[in-house]
């Protein structure tokens, strides 16, 4: 990863209206608490000293998902060209837990950002290899222009916030 990785994908996700900050994996759960609209659910965090603040349940109900306002989950990879994240399936539902809120909370290591496409289907492909078989990309808040105008939160999130933990 170059230095300027982390800098493309903060200006990608700006162009499309998506917030973004570093922050210390220490910092991580606080900041997570400041961002996420009650009620939150989220799927487990796998980095070691970053948790869920407790007010964001986890393993949540249908009827929880279905009332939450906020989801937070964590994301394979992100792609600094494009300011995409690769929301993978997992057992505890992080891909309905990235798609169904109204807000989606996405955290990822600075070392798991790629610069572009091509690193990103490397990183899909060792993810396939390592028996994982299904991966949401999610660009920016959900937009829809089918029916005439540019609507955001139809058909996913209308607010995304990335977190980058910058020391992983």
């Amino acid at each position: 990863m170059t230095v300027d990785t982390i800098g493309r994908f903060e200006r990608a996700l700006e162009g499309l209206e998506v917030e973004f900050e570093r922050v210390a994996a220490a910092d991580a759960s606080e900041r997570i608490d400041a961002v996420a609209d009650a009620p939150a659910v989220g799927a487990a965090l796998p980095y070691e000293g970053v948790s869920l603040p407790e007010a964001v349940t986890i393993e949540p109900t249908t009827a929880e998902l279905e009332a939450a306002r906020t989801g937070v989950t964590p994301v394979g990879f992100a792609i600094a060209e494009y300011g995409s994240v690769a929301v993978e399936s997992t057992a505890d539902g992080a891909e309905p837990i990235a798609l169904y809120p109204d807000r989606h909370v996405a955290v990822v290591p600075e070392s798991d950002v790629v610069p572009n496409l091509s690193a990103g289907f490397d990183r899909l492909a060792d993810g396939f290899d390592a028996g994982r078989d299904s991966v949401v990309f999610a660009t920016g808040r959900s937009a829809t222009a089918d029916m005439g105008d540019l609507v955001h939160g139809v058909h996913g999130p209308g607010e995304v916030h990335v977190i980058v933990l910058e020391d992983r």
